[in-house]
């Protein structure tokens, strides 16, 4: 792959960036990115799309506007308002790191990235994500739809590798600009969530089309491992779904008769019931009592 020349990489930049200016849309933790606000959105839109994230964060930013305020609450309150977001474990830890932020932070979400990287449930990207969006430092930020896009433009391939490369990396640190670094990567990612998107790239509105590698070679189809789509009828993360939607709309605890119902196979019910325990997302009172944490 030959590196992008720098007046491409300067008009890349602009094309992007003014592309955002105009035509991004409004998100709450962008019109309001306090630190607190950023760090919810980025626990919330880990393997979730933004429509579903929306009315669970709108909720959550009402009740808890403060690391302190959910601090304050039980890890089952966290629990049952995450709803069904999904990978319920994400309120937990995002709980956890509350804590440790009134405990440790005085009950402000630092800025220091190995600081955010020392709280619970956050990851590289996510410290990276939470220093540029609301501190507005020079990261990295290195998501799924950010790939895509630097996959395509700058790479002259339909995907990226299904984890992440030493070479993209490289790449994304090569691409990063020496201003304005956090516009760039909030741009990035726009442009990969709603133009140059997985199935149905938007090719005729993109405001880099013209320096596309991946367009300019004729759309080349992938040619490593084939992508397979995440199985949700059947499996287990569907029957510990329902099992969590059960104790979440109940206001107190439940008897195993309630749960059995929920899922009709006994096997599974049972394997995704101890699973769900061994997380800590469900609370054995006896046998056949069980609540959400408290």
């Amino acid at each position: 792959m030959t590196p992008l020349p720098i007046a491409a990489r300067a008009l890349l930049h602009e094309r992007v960036t003014s592309w955002f200016d105009t035509d991004a849309r409004v998100l709450p933790w962008r019109s309001d990115p306090h630190p607190w606000a950023v760090m919810v959105s980025e626990f919330m839109l880990q393997q979730t799309p933004v429509a579903r994230v929306l009315p669970i964060f709108t909720v959550w930013m009402q009740r808890w506007p403060t690391p302190a305020a959910l601090a304050a609450e039980s890890t089952g309150e966290a629990v049952r308002a995450w709803g069904r977001l999904g990978y319920p474990r994400r309120a937990l830890r995002l709980h956890a790191a509350a804590t440790a932020i009134v405990e440790d932070h005085g009950g402000a979400v630092p800025s220091d990235r190995s600081a955010l990287l020392a709280l619970p449930g956050v990851g590289h990207y996510t410290a990276g994500a939470i220093a540029s969006f609301a501190f507005a430092d020079r990261q990295v930020v290195l998501d799924t739809n950010v790939r895509r896009v630097f996959a395509r433009v700058v790479s002259g391939v339909q995907f990226p590798a299904d984890a992440v490369t030493a070479a993209e990396r490289e790449l994304a640190h090569d691409l990063l600009p020496t201003t304005d670094a956090h516009v760039w990567a909030a741009a990035s990612m726009e442009l990969g969530a709603v133009i140059c998107t997985a199935r149905s790239p938007r090719c005729e509105q993109c405001p880099v089309r013209d320096l596309c590698r991946w367009r300019a070679a004729d759309f080349p189809e992938h040619d490593g491992p084939p992508r397979r789509g995440q199985a949700w009828a059947g499996t287990d993360r569907q029957c510990r779904g329902a099992l969590m939607a059960v104790l979440r709309d109940s206001p107190g605890p439940v008897q195993r008769p309630v749960l059995e119902a929920a899922w009709a196979q006994p096997e599974q019910r049972e394997r995704c019931l101890d699973s769900l325990v061994a997380d800590g997302l469900v609370e054995p009172l006896d046998d056949d009592v069980f609540q959400l944490p408290a």
